[in-house]
């Protein structure tokens, strides 16, 4: 009976082992794939960004910009052979950081969990420019006035070089050129612009741009001078400037507009079957307005990253 008894006591331990062992066998936890991000890098307003997800397995990944899904990319499946890639093509909403998410969910949900890459920070481009609210664009560089020499004298051997950095006795000079939509892209000259000057942070009144002949180019340019003596530009740091320029009314503006012109052929006119071949093409034709188009304004603000902003320095002490 001992005997019996002993034997199915063994008999009861062998098989609750085993439940255990199958029951944690089944329970055990997949192993964590790999899932990186890279790309991302654009300009907003231009072409897409393309996110590239690398994985450790094959699977769909849902790629989102913080929390919110990127439409067309909520299943992207991976490649089926290493390494394991899915791209999704991304435009960004709006200019400045923005922080890039993904999730993998594995094929093979027995051997591979879901798992979630870093995230990954990128900063989508901004024009430089702007977008100006009118017909106007304008393009803005500074430079060094000449005759700084010892301390003042240009970092790199020339004065009238584009730079973003001055030092307190230099006399930065602003040069600003554009063109007029409004005019079928005319330049900005004295004969069209009512007025132009630069707003400085610090400086009471605007500097007025003058425009002329600068070593056999014409633009605008402004002049601030910078020192300790009163009256001159003093303030370290980061500049802040502003560049308007108006136009003057406009009794007449050239829109664009459409021809048939004959098609022609080492100045022979193209014919088939006896018909005269014509191709349309553009052109701008000027139109009188009554009454006059009211004068535009354009405004310039630096949109440089911080590094790159026009910044004044104090004299070198070595």
């Amino acid at each position: 009976m001992r005997s019996n008894k002993s034997r199915a006591l063994i008999v009861a331990l062998a098989l609750a082992g085993a439940s255990l062992v199958g029951s944690s066998s089944a329970n055990a936890a997949g192993t964590a794939p790999t899932l990186v991000l890279s790309g991302g890098s654009t300009v907003f307003g231009l072409s897409p960004a393309i996110i590239v997800a690398t994985a450790g397995a094959p699977g769909n990944v849902a790629f989102s910009v913080g929390t919110t899904v990127i439409i067309g990319c909520e299943a992207v499946a991976t490649t089926t052979v290493a390494p394991f890639v899915a791209n999704c093509s991304w435009v960004p909403a709006a200019a400045g950081p923005a922080t890039l998410n993904a999730v993998l969910t594995p094929t093979d949900a027995v051997t591979y969990t879901v798992v979630n890459a870093a995230p990954l920070t990128v900063k989508t481009g901004t024009p430089v420019q702007g977008v100006v609210p009118s017909p106007i664009s304008l393009y803005v560089d500074t430079v060094i006035a000449s005759g700084s020499t010892g301390a003042l004298a240009p970092r790199f051997g020339v004065s009238c070089a584009i730079t973003s950095q001055f030092i307190v006795g230099q006399t930065i000079v602003f040069r600003v050129y554009g063109n007029d939509a409004d005019q079928g892209g005319a330049v900005l000259d004295s004969s069209n612009v009512a007025s132009a000057f630069v707003t400085v942070a610090g400086v009471a009144s605007p500097l007025p741009l003058s425009y002329g002949n600068h070593s056999g180019v014409a633009f605008w340019t402004a002049v601030l001078k910078t020192g300790t003596a009163a009256g001159l530009y003093n303030t370290l740091g980061v500049i802040n400037f502003k560049v308007t320029v108006t136009t003057k009314d406009q009794s007449s503006v050239k829109t664009l507009a459409t021809k048939l012109v004959p098609r022609m052929l080492n100045g022979v006119r193209v014919r088939v079957n006896g018909a005269q071949v014509y191709d349309r093409v553009s052109y701008y034709k000027t139109v009188s307005v009554n009454p006059p188009l009211k004068g535009s304004v354009g405004v310039w603000q630096s949109s440089f990253t911080p590094t790159s902003q026009v910044t004044l320095y104090a004299v070198p002490t070595n």
